[in-house]
């Protein structure tokens, strides 16, 4: 079983992001099952116009309609990390991830949660998501082989309840596509991955844009995988690539079993006995 990270540095155009794709997906490791993750924007890196042209109903699209075809030609769970859908009667749209099985059906999606409307001291230093987002609403799982996955999309990372809510609903391996850039990626993107993956006690596969775009932006990279001791297996620092790591299904359990944190977990655990946080 193996776990793996696209990393791209993807442009305005889905033609060109996709032939890097297929270019990537060439060189997998051969064994399966198999789980790829693609980072956020992965089909299209642009302005605002440009996400909302390009968005697709979801279950409809040729973006949709490839990713499909991917993951039935591989044989592989194929994530894609997230992409702009459009939303039946408004303006703005979401941005989300979408899970394909290797028979090439999209066993779930999710909207991203938290929308990134920052200021960072970079080149662009001003970023709105809202003004062409809408956020989600909920936390989504997925059963797979590799254990049921919580799915999560960048600027979700800094927010810790939603995994937690997400292992409280059986995560066990964590997906984190993104966009992070390189300023913020500098200062906290490994810090938060580990974080996430050690006060879970899950596995975190992180798929990150890495490098300079046509459009001015600059990300971080360091597309990594992380597993539940906070150890990273595996990263592609700079530049498009794929990491790959063997998955161990008995590390989590074991760890868990020597030291139970999430049994620990107090308010967590109280919080259930009283059915908060139960998911929609």
């Amino acid at each position: 079983m193996w776990l793996c990270a696209l990393q791209l540095v993807s442009g305005r155009d889905w033609a060109g992001n996709r032939a890097r794709i297929a270019e990537l997906l060439a060189t997998l490791p051969a064994e399966r099952p198999l789980l790829v993750l693609l980072p956020e924007n992965f089909a299209l890196f642009g302005e605002r116009q440009g996400y909302a042209d390009g968005a697709e109903a979801l279950g409809e699209g040729p973006i949709q309609t490839q990713l499909a075809a991917w993951a039935r030609h591989y044989g592989i769970w194929l994530v894609a990390g997230a992409m702009p859908t459009r939303i039946e009667g408004e303006a703005r749209i979401h941005t989300s991830s979408l899970v394909f099985d290797p028979e090439g059906r999209c066993q779930g999606h999710y909207h991203k949660i938290h929308l990134f409307d920052v200021d960072v001291a970079d080149g662009q230093g001003r970023y709105r998501e809202s003004e062409t987002f809408s956020p989600g609403e909920r936390p989504v799982t997925v059963p797979s082989p590799f254990g049921t996955l919580g799915l999560s999309i960048c600027y979700d990372l800094r927010f810790p309840e939603l995994y937690r809510t997400l292992v409280a609903h059986g995560a066990r391996v964590l997906l984190v596509p993104a966009a992070f850039t390189r300023v913020t990626g500098a200062a906290h993107w490994e810090a938060l991955l580990r974080a996430r993956a050690i006060e879970n006690q899950c596995w975190v596969v992180a798929a990150n844009q890495g490098g300079d775009h046509e459009t001015g932006r600059e990300t971080f990279g360091h597309s990594m995988i992380v597993d539940p001791w906070g150890a990273i297996v595996a990263c592609q620092r700079a530049g498009a690539g794929l990491v790959s790591a063997r998955f161990d299904p008995e590390q989590a359990p074991t760890l868990a079993g020597r030291m139970p944190v999430l049994r620990h977990a107090r308010l967590m655990n109280l919080n259930a006995a009283h059915g908060d946080g139960e998911q929609d």
